[in-house]
Order: structure tokens, then sequence, then C-alpha cells
């Protein structure tokens, strides 16, 4: 079975490291990569630079409040590329305001949730992002 590409775009190590073991408790296989800013994010998903020979993901989690360029610049960017534009992108984050909620959805982010303080409930999360939208590229 192919494994799916998952490209977490998160600026915190502890997150990185939180988002990595839930899928490894959940015996979850992917080809997960991280990037640590939103410049970084669309230079792998572009294909530029060091990443001139990366993976188009099948999905992207991705923070909003990260360097260089934030999340929701990163979401407006795919979806205007004809290439990029039906990446499944889900919005995890620390933010729950409305403005960036909103902001999300009118972009088409696929989804949105708020990061959790405990790993099991990282669990969840990637239990769910598992079940709706990974097993949807039918590489899981």
């Amino acid at each position: 079975m192919i494994k799916p590409k998952v490209l977490l775009v998160e600026d915190k190590e502890s997150d990185v490291r939180l988002v990595k073991e839930a899928f490894s408790i959940l015996n979850i296989e992917t080809d997960l990569n991280a990037v640590y800013d939103g410049e970084e994010a669309l230079n792998y998903i572009f294909k530029k630079g060091k990443y001139a020979s990366a993976q188009t993901p099948d999905i992207v989690i991705m923070d909003i409040k990260m360097p260089k360029k934030n999340g929701r610049e990163v979401l407006k960017e795919i979806r205007e590329n004809s290439s990029t534009k039906d990446i499944t992108v889900f919005m995890l984050t620390n933010s729950d305001a409305k403005e960036d909620i909103l902001d999300s959805y009118e972009h088409r982010a696929n989804s949105y949730m708020t990061k959790p303080l405990e790993l099991s409930e990282f669990v969840e999360i990637i239990k769910y992002i598992n079940e709706i939208w990974l097993k949807k590229t039918g590489r899981n």
C-alpha cells in the first residue's frame, strides 16, 4: 500500500513531535514531512530550491501563526494555483479567533481545529484526519 503524503507546517517543534507521536500511536503509516514556516511550506508545495524533488502532499496540516508567511497566506496561494488548488488543507492552530476561522474557510480550508493541550487529544484529531481525510486519498 502506498503511504499518504502529509506535509506538516508548524513552527513549534513540540507540536511537531506531538503530531508525529499521535500518528505513531495510531499506527498510521504516512510519508510525513515537516516544515517550520510559511515560506518553506510554499517552497515544498511548489517544488522550489531544496524541495525540487518533493512529492506533492495529499494533505497539508498547517498552523496559522508562523514566521515569514502565515497559514492563511499559504492557504490562499495553494488555492490560487491550478496545480495545488485541490490539496486537502487542514488548519490546526492555537487561534480560535473568528476572523481566522472565517478567513480559513473563505479560502477553502477543508477543516479547522484548535490545537489541544494533551497528547490524547492530538491523537483524537489525527484519528479524525485519518478517518475523514487520509482515507479519501485511497492510499491508506
